[in-house]
């Protein structure tokens, strides 16, 4: 028997910001996938990491300018390809990129991607995904050393290998991710890509010229040192996963390690970020 996980299907009126703000409240409190869908947003966790209370709390399930209910039911995992299927469409960035499902016929572009991303995270879907992978178009990674810090699909370690990089590591504290980012390498014939589970711990004595997080501002915080101590002289640091009001937070604990911000991506409030050492 597979992992069992309970779908919370939320219907949001009006949708945004409430949508994004709701999806960054459930991922602190565990929820590990979601899918935005006409009504609202479906936001998945593991039965086993559940518990009655998770919703109490969250500050925009308490505010009055949005409508927010829900219901919730218990599936298996094996239900999710169909459910991605039916909300998982191709994307493609900067007219270079495209990050589509297998099923997704290919078209002529400079980095064809193809990710089932299952439980994990990072379709390009998501503003932060999306504007990271721009990031990573716009920098040189050729022969670089990168990593790919809270990795999910493993999508941005591709698209940097698929530019030139090497060696590339990709790094989840998540179990499903990491095994779902090993599945999307394979698929990708990225194979030299090291996909490792764990947090930034794994990341003494370690130095690379680029590196990539995509996760939460508090991990971000908390993590910022590690990456300082781990970013070659000249190296690039590349961040998301917060908000527009949060880029001062995040800047200023880089400077604290000798980081300099360079430039700012924005979407829907969302915020992609470039530092340099």
């Amino acid at each position: 028997m597979g992992l069992v996980y309970l779908e919370y299907d939320f219907t949001i009126e009006p949708a945004q910001p409430a949508t994004d703000i709701l999806i960054a409240e459930l991922g602190e409190v565990g929820f590990e996938s979601f899918v935005e869908n006409e009504t609202g947003l479906l936001a998945y966790i593991l039965k086993s990491d559940w518990r009655e209370d998770i919703l109490n709390g969250l500050y925009i399930l308490q505010q009055p300018d949005f409508e927010i209910s829900w219901t919730q039911k218990e599936i298996q995992q094996q239900n999710w390809n169909a459910e991605w299927e039916r909300n998982f469409h191709p994307i493609i960035v900067g007219n270079r990129c495209m990050v589509r499902a297998p099923f997704h016929q290919a078209v002529d572009v400079e980095y064809d991607i193809v990710i089932e991303p299952k439980m994990s995270f990072g379709t390009g879907h998501h503003e932060t995904t999306h504007m990271m992978l721009q990031h990573i178009l716009d920098i040189d990674v050729q022969r670089k050393s990168v990593l790919d810090m809270g990795c999910g699909t493993g999508v941005l370690a591709i698209l940097a290998k698929k530019k030139g990089a090497g060696p590339v590591d990709a790094i989840d504290i998540d179990e499903w991710c990491y095994l779902n980012t090993q599945e999307n390498i394979e698929r990708n014939d990225c194979e030299s890509i090291a996909a490792f589970q764990g947090d930034s711990s794994l990341l003494k004595g370690k130095k690379y010229d680029v590196i990539l997080a995509n996760i939460n501002r508090n991990i971000l915080l908390e993590d910022i040192p590690v990456y300082a101590e781990c970013l070659n002289s000249g190296g690039i640091l590349l961040l998301s996963g917060f908000y527009l009001e949060d880029l001062n937070a995040i800047s200023s604990k880089c400077g604290e390690y000798g980081l300099k911000f360079e430039k700012n991506l924005e979407k829907n409030n969302w915020i992609s970020a470039k530092y340099v050492n």
